[in-house]
């Protein structure tokens, strides 16, 4: 498969629907290829839901969708037990059975369910009863937040964001951007997103990209990234060892659907922001951004 062709042919027809955000769709899909999950910040109305939904629909797989909202309990995502007319113990499968989720709002979600997902994103299986019920093959999870400021959000857990291998900031449009928009609704109707790739194309996506070559000076430069979020004075918390993985399997993957067969720092300079954002705490008396704190590191690293 040309790993290349096939994300050029997703991305026309994801801007059927979608006016700009090239950087996004192609964070989104890296995430794909590199076996991961991403989560989508940013305010209301800047068309989080309409990516993810407009990238499931490029993919012959099956889709669900999860509303985040104060009362969504564990049960709402990972299912339920239930008696039969027979009297029998039935499992009745929540909507993490599938191969694209989108949860929508996460951080509108109580903690106790926010935690519910932890095992789903990280071994890919649901314990019910103590029996392990593995979920479809590929599973990737897209969660929306708001910004902390919105009311109504809870912050989430760091131990749940880590699961995430990217977080994805997604700013207000341009004005030009936004004027594409209205165009784009007002034909909407009458263009249908065709499929591209099944799930079975994922797969081999993903079997790929682990073939993809990671010279060593680009593996140094990723641990010295890493190993920098732990020693700078605003960070209360560096990015663990699972931030040098994510980089190391999202460089992959980028470089493989842009058609080449090795990474480089340009890559890794490009994913920084979005795998280490939600893994770094800083202080709050520092004065300095996430932002800020990985250009620094950037800057000073080269």
């Amino acid at each position: 498969m040309d790993a290349k062709l096939t994300y050029s042919k997703i991305l026309t027809e994801m801007k059927k629907h979608i006016a700009g955000k090239s950087d996004t769709i192609e964070l989104m899909f890296v995430s794909v290829v590199a076996n991961g999950h991403a989560l989508l910040e940013g305010v209301p109305g800047v068309a989080k839901t309409t990516m993810t939904k407009a990238l499931a629909s490029t993919i012959q797989a099956e889709f669900k969708r999860i509303q985040g909202t104060p009362d969504l309990e564990p049960k709402d995502i990972v299912g339920y037990t239930y008696l039969d007319e027979t009297g029998a113990p039935t499992f009745k499968k929540g909507p993490v059975f599938t191969n694209i989720l989108l949860v929508d709002e996460l951080n509108r979600a109580p903690p106790k369910t926010m935690s519910a997902l932890l095992e789903t994103l990280e071994e890919r299986q649901v314990t019910i009863g103590g029996s392990d019920m593995q979920l479809p093959r590929p599973f990737t999870a897209f969660a929306t937040q708001n910004p902390l400021r919105i009311e109504g959000t809870e912050p989430l857990p760091k131990v749940l964001a880590d699961r995430f291998i990217m977080k994805i900031d997604v700013d207000y449009p341009s004005e030009e951007e936004e004027r594409e928009m209205m165009r784009i609704k007002e034909r909407e109707e009458k263009i249908a997103v065709e499929k591209v790739i099944d799930t079975q194309d994922i797969i081999e996506l993903q079997q790929q990209a682990k073939m993809i070559n990671m010279p060593d000076d680009v593996a140094t430069y990723i641990t010295d990234i890493v190993n920098a979020t732990r020693t700078d004075i605003h960070v209360v918390m560096g990015a663990s060892p699972r931030a040098d993985i994510a980089l190391m399997q999202c460089g992959k993957a980028k470089a493989l659907i842009e058609g080449r067969n090795s990474v480089t720092k340009d890559d890794v300079k490009f994913l920084a922001k979005p795998i280490l954002s939600h893994r770094i705490a800083v202080r709050a008396t520092g004065g300095v951004g996430v932002r800020g704190i990985v250009d620094g590191i950037l800057a000073t690293l080269g």
